[in-house]
């Protein structure tokens, strides 16, 4: 098949009407399928859903038990996906599917993953929206690896061979681009319009803010020290000991100096605590490492990837 959709649904009934039926009108041409997946709404949208889908069989339906996020969503709709290409997009209008036609069309140019950019969103919300969005996505540029302008954009365009193997979790869709230029792909950005919501309201507010740094932290990890844990236990571990070993220092030359004893400073405190941290991460590194190659052995899998085999 050349073409998969894969598209989240959450409380976006009024929505599904509108959007298949521009849906539909753009993929004329393509040997396409849609995966349309009902994150648990809470209002009607897997019934206008099923309306949609009972007369057109390109249309494919998954329906979670219950509300397990956008990441889950996506993640399921890759996996079951059969396109040569992979579109990902929001089901809130926001995104014009006219779009998909231009990313396709980038991605054909031998791109591995190609991702909107909303240029003109959060118009006359500078303070408020645009400047925190700006800031955010800079950082996750700088500490991702993959310079975008609008990592919050669901609409993408991906080769299957690129995304089909990542496993997802927790809130990490976002960050798909990063992963997939681990895996050796390269990533481009197109601009791509942007519309004010018709429908409902944002599930997503500035709270996520908190989240997103967390997940950097994570990405920075996994990227750098996922097969090699010790080095970023150990290393912080071996810091923590020279804390320890300079506080223990300055607290015998005060005593020996006759300036301060052990219980008029901190010192001592201090340098037990740090060689205590110290320990516990030089042992909790010796654990991950472990756990690592626990990881990796178990599902038969390498912390490498082969782009091209010849010969075998």
């Amino acid at each position: 098949m050349e073409l998969t959709v894969v598209l989240p649904i959450y409380n976006e009934a009024p929505s599904v009407p509108l959007l298949f039926e521009e849906l539909l009108g753009t993929l004329k041409g393509y040997d396409f399928e849609i995966i349309a997946i009902n994150d648990g709404s809470k209002d009607n949208s897997w019934n206008e859903l099923l309306k949609v889908s009972a007369s057109n069989p390109r249309i494919k339906l998954l329906n979670f038990r219950r509300n397990y996020g956008q990441t889950a969503a996506l993640s399921a709709g890759i996996q079951e996906a059969s396109g040569d290409i992979i579109v990902l997009i929001d089901s809130d209008l926001e995104n014009d599917p006219k779009d998909i036609r231009l990313l396709i069309d980038k991605l054909r140019e031998g791109y591995g993953v190609v991702s909107g950019w909303r240029k003109d969103r959060w118009e006359g919300q500078y303070l408020t929206r645009k400047l925190p969005s700006l800031l955010a996505n800079k950082l996750i540029s700088k500490i991702g690896g993959v310079p975008l302008h609008d990592y919050g954009c669901t609409l993408k365009a991906y080769k299957r061979e690129i995304v089909q193997d990542l496993k997802l979790y927790g809130q990490m869709h976002r960050f798909i681009p990063v992963f997939c230029k681990w895996q050796g792909g390269s990533v481009t950005e197109i601009p791509v319009s942007y519309r004010s919501r018709v429908y409902g309201k944002s599930n997503y507010g500035l709270f996520r803010i908190y989240k997103v740094l967390l997940d950097l932290v994570l990405i920075r990890f996994l990227e750098k020290f996922m097969s090699r844990p010790i080095h970023f236990f150990g290393g912080v571990g071996i810091l923590s000991f020279l804390f320890s070993f300079v506080s223990f220092g300055l607290a015998t030359y005060y005593k020996l100096s006759g300036q301060k004893d052990f219980i008029e400073t901190p010192l001592p405190v201090l340098s037990a605590m740090f060689f205590t941290v110290g320990v516990v991460l030089v042992l909790l590194g010796v654990i991950s490492e472990i756990l690592m190659r626990t990881y990796f052995e178990s599902q038969n899998t390498t912390p490498f990837s082969v782009r091209d085999r010849v010969n075998f």
